[in-house]
């Protein structure tokens, strides 16, 4: 298997590069993620993902390891093939989407094109363990909503011996259905009330 490409880049799009090493060019299939990494770069040292079909051999590129494996775990699901998964790692970074998966956010996954309520929910069925014991908490800043209220929500919450996942995913749901929560009280209810 190919793990990393390191050469100078001839030519790149939003959806793939060809960098050049050894002279040969490698056609790298990329996502908007990693083109935002190396879009001000002429030479590059970019993590592979070589993937293999009876009628073609590809390539997929990363900047980063961490979104290597979230692809390598996203076409792991069935119904998720590479093209999908680059759309989806396209559409919402690696912590947005270990956020949807943990979170149970079918929604956000929804939003994704290729995904539908079937396979939002087959991924997070297959995944969210995988991302519990990988990365474990979710990042509070990429959480939609006023975060000020959310962390004060999610302190009180976890003052109140609730865990912390479960915390999160009522939030969420809280957030979710009713976006003009104004204030922590009412917030911290709402959620205590999913979770009863």
């Amino acid at each position: 298997m190919i793990t990393y490409i390191k050469g100078s880049i001839n030519f790149k799009s939003p959806t793939y590069i060809v960098v050049e090493a050894g002279g040969i060019g490698y056609h790298i299939n990329i996502s908007l993620f990693t083109y935002a990494k190396v879009e001000k770069l002429e030479h590059v040292k970019i993590l592979t993902y070589y993937h293999v079909k009876e009628d073609a051999h590809t390539l997929y590129g990363f900047a980063e390891e961490e979104e290597r494996v979230l692809f390598a775990h996203l076409i792991s699901v069935s119904g998720i093939g590479p093209t999908t998964a680059q759309v989806m790692l396209s559409q919402m970074n690696p912590d947005e989407i270990r956020v949807a998966i943990i979170g149970e956010n079918e929604a956000a996954l929804r939003k994704v094109k290729g995904v539908g309520q079937k396979t939002a929910k087959q991924i997070i069925l297959d995944l969210k363990s995988k991302m519990v014991k990988s990365g474990g908490d979710m990042p509070l800043s990429l959480l939609p909503a006023d975060n000020t209220i959310r962390q004060e929500a999610l302190s009180a919450l976890l003052s109140l011996q609730v865990n912390k996942i479960q915390a999160q995913k009522a939030l969420n749901k809280v957030l979710e259905e009713q976006p003009g929560v104004k204030t922590v009280e009412e917030l911290v209810r709402l959620a205590l009330k999913q979770l009863s």
